[in-house]
């Protein structure tokens, strides 16, 4: 997933709003429209910058801006989607800073002025940098914030560094199908000859050495090609019912596991280690998730009785005073999502979220309509809309969570029982 990733959105000859060439941010200059899907299930509460990078020539330094109050955070991260830096208003607080990034081989000295240096154990990596607006009346102070993210070569640090202005675009790369739908209907054998060759670039780490033994029983070594043909055929018709057999595990199972008042919540959040069933549920339902320190995204495919939501029924949920969600940050947001990406609605609404002008209840308590139709006049400003009819769900994200949403017990290996504060279930209405 990370490297059809890779290539649609870096498949590029200058920056754009969603795409730009490697080594390059794309900065997205309004909340992102519901029609972009070149990343599954993602945020509407920021606006967004990523890259790239290509780490095989040489580091590269990236700078980012002091937030100037804004919520910022920015996570780099490797081709396995582990996170292994996260910069911002958690970590370097209302300071700028400059930090250098490495590929695996490199050997040498950071420049006295770089703040820090962190290793990519990949090639490739991806800088994703979001920062928190409440609407649009905020967007200039973002736009300044956003283009004062930068990235050089270290060669070139110090100097005025301005990239290309035009880069070469890889013919091959499919850009008419977004990633998730081009991975999801590889077989057996491309799925295979795909992660072959994103294993050049991209090595397993030393704790993976059971898993790389059981790959090469279907003859898959690192960097060696990957020829299906040479497969013998009770293995090969194994893979391709393993592809089919894998990709209806991920889609029924939100509806199998355990939750608390309906919620999943995600263990090990980018530190994935050899737990290969979160690092693909994550990559499946949330590609670039950040450390759970930095956010974390409790999600409901029911309601709080059990039953598969559904765009038919109407549905609330019900904060006590006080009860919204515990964060350092204060930042939040509730979005609905049709398998993994937004579905356009007519108020063009695809998130409650902690800049929303919401009304309160006279007790002081809160509440947010999930459904299709509008909930009343009185109502609207709480109205987050969802489809017509059919299988939804619905994302919570709460950026920088205090301690009360994140201590509490493991139940199996995806998921964890919420701690002292539990997120109110969803109740069917009607």
């Amino acid at each position: 997933m990370m490297d059809v990733t890779r290539q649609v959105m870096t498949a590029a000859s200058r920056p754009g709003e969603y795409s730009a060439p490697v080594n390059q941010f794309h900065r997205m200059r309004d909340f992102v429209d519901p029609d972009f899907k070149n990343v599954v299930r993602i945020s509407r509460s920021s606006l967004w910058a990523t890259a790239f990078l290509d780490l095989d020539a040489e580091p590269l330094v990236f700078s980012h801006p002091a937030p100037q109050g804004h919520y910022l955070v920015a996570q780099i991260m490797d081709m396995w989607t582990d996170n292994f830096a996260s910069l911002g208003t958690r970590t370097t607080g209302e300071q700028s800073g400059r930090c250098l990034i490495t590929g695996p081989n490199w050997q040498g000295t950071a420049p006295p002025d770089i703040d820090a240096t962190y290793r990519c154990d990949t090639r490739y990596a991806w800088i994703l940098a979001q920062i928190a607006a409440t609407d649009a009346r905020e967007f200039p102070e973002v736009h300044a914030l956003q283009d004062a993210l930068k990235i050089a070569p270290l060669s070139a640090w110090g100097d005025e560094y301005a990239p290309a202005p035009e880069s070469p675009v890889d013919p091959e790369v499919d850009t008419t199908a977004v990633p998730f739908d081009q991975v999801r209907l590889m077989d057996g054998p491309a799925f295979f000859q795909r992660l072959a060759a994103a294993l050049k670039d991209n090595p397993p780490r030393k704790e993976d050495g059971p898993m790389r033994r059981k790959l090469r029983w279907i003859g898959l070594e690192s960097q060696k090609e990957f020829d299906a043909d040479q497969v013998d055929p009770a293995t090969a018709r194994g893979l391709s019912r393993a592809a089919k057999k894998i990709w209806g595990l991920l889609e029924s199972a939100p509806y199998q596991m355990k939750t608390v008042n309906g919620w999943l919540l995600p263990l090990n959040l980018g530190r994935y280690g050899t737990d290969y069933d979160t690092r693909a549920f994550v990559a499946f339902v949330g590609l670039g998730a950040l450390w759970s320190e930095d956010a974390i995204y409790p999600s409901a495919f029911v309601d709080g009785d059990g039953r598969p939501l559904d765009g038919a029924c109407d549905y609330r949920i019900h904060f006590d005073k006080g009860g919204l969600f515990p964060s350092h940050s204060d930042v939040w947001s509730i979005s609905v999502y049709r398998e993994n990406f937004y579905v356009r609605n007519p108020v063009e609404r695809y998130g409650i979220t902690s800049g929303t002008p919401v009304q309160y209840n006279p007790d002081g308590s809160f509440d947010v309509y999930i459904q299709a139709r509008s909930p009343g006049p009185g109502r609207e400003a709480n109205w987050l809309p969802c489809p017509p009819s059919g299988p939804f769900n619905v994302t919570v994200r709460v950026y920088q969570p205090e301690q009360a949403m994140l201590d509490g017990r493991a139940e199996n290996q995806l998921m964890v029982q919420a701690g002292s504060y539990r997120i109110p279930p969803i109740q069917r209405m009607r």
